[in-house]
């Protein structure tokens, strides 16, 4: 049996005609880097979500990404961060909410899964069990990047003129992984600083199971990047392994249509990263780009953003 990897870096982050060819070199070297971190779990039977942890981890501790050491401030210049894991085999969940502190807030989402009762925390207690679980924590200047507080101080801007933000980046930026083992497992991980100039306590589709994370054997795994709102409210992940089970649709069909239809035609700007049973991996999206990679074994991996 073979095995499949696929990441994101967020969706429609970089509008085309501000790319420089340096930014665009450095984009495709951080997702080789974590396509690399999975696969190299993949390449040796390790299991699907040692792979997507593995990989969100690296994209997490890369400033470039809106997760981890590079999120986003909240309007009152804060970070406040989500993550979350799901594994196919058995559909055990965790995930975390506006948390600061942890360098890699998906360990923490798999500490919840793994330690405790429950799919969910938030606050003080999810810090405590970071702590418990050995995690390593960050400071306000390991977290903090120039780049996300000027975009902050641009928005609040742009507020008080009474004028709406129409770039996407300010809105939506994400990080993911997911991935099919050789035993057939497949896992999805997902993690986020949300929206700029976000309203502190904001909790997007992230961490939200279902929404912008979801696993299970029988069908696929996905991880969304997107206006959460949207997602959320047409749970979005969860509608396209649905439609596989219940519809029989391929992977690729079913994506392309929460993606194109049930999203776009809803203010759901974004994309998606899924993979199924059988390794089949999809990446619609419907902005300008999104930040993935992907990997099939026997194959060279392969990275784009357009």
């Amino acid at each position: 049996m073979t095995y499949s990897l696929a990441i994101h870096g967020g969706a429609g982050t970089i509008l085309r005609s501000a790319m420089t060819p340096q930014k665009e070199a450095a984009f495709h070297v951080a997702l080789a880097t974590a396509l690399e971190a999975g696969e190299a779990v993949l390449r040796e039977d390790g299991s699907a979500m040692d792979a997507v942890v593995a990989a969100v981890c690296v994209l997490e501790n890369e400033p470039l990404f809106n997760a981890g050491r590079g999120a986003v401030f909240t309007a009152e210049g804060k970070q406040e961060m989500d993550a979350a894991v799901m594994d196919g085999r058995d559909r055990r969940a965790g995930s975390v909410a506006g948390v600061f502190g942890p360098k890699n807030p998906v360990r923490l989402a798999r500490a919840v899964m793994e330690r405790t009762e429950h799919v969910t925390l938030i606050g003080t207690n999810a810090l405590k069990l970071a702590q418990a679980a050995g995690l390593p924590f960050g400071d306000n200047e390991y977290f903090f990047t120039q780049t996300r507080w000027d975009a902050l101080q641009e928005t609040l801007q742009l507020r008080e003129r009474g004028e709406v933000p129409d770039d996407p980046a300010r809105r939506h930026g994400t990080v993911g992984a997911v991935a099919r083992d050789s035993q057939g497992n497949v896992a999805a991980a997902t993690s986020t600083g949300g929206m700029t100039a976000k309203a502190p306590g904001r909790v997007g589709d992230t961490p939200m199971i279902g929404a912008g994370t979801f696993a299970d054997n029988a069908t696929c795994a996905v991880s969304a990047t997107g206006h959460g709102e949207v997602f959320i409210r047409w749970t979005a992940a969860s509608e396209i392994a649905a439609r596989i089970r219940h519809a029989g649709e391929t992977l690729q069909h079913a994506a392309d249509h929460v993606v194109m239809q049930d999203l776009a035609q809803n203010d759901g700007s974004g994309g998606v990263i899924a993979v199924d049973r059988h390794g089949h991996i999809a990446m619609p999206f419907n902005c300008e780009g999104m930040y993935r990679g992907w990997v099939q074994k026997g194959a060279d991996p392969e990275t784009r953003i357009y």
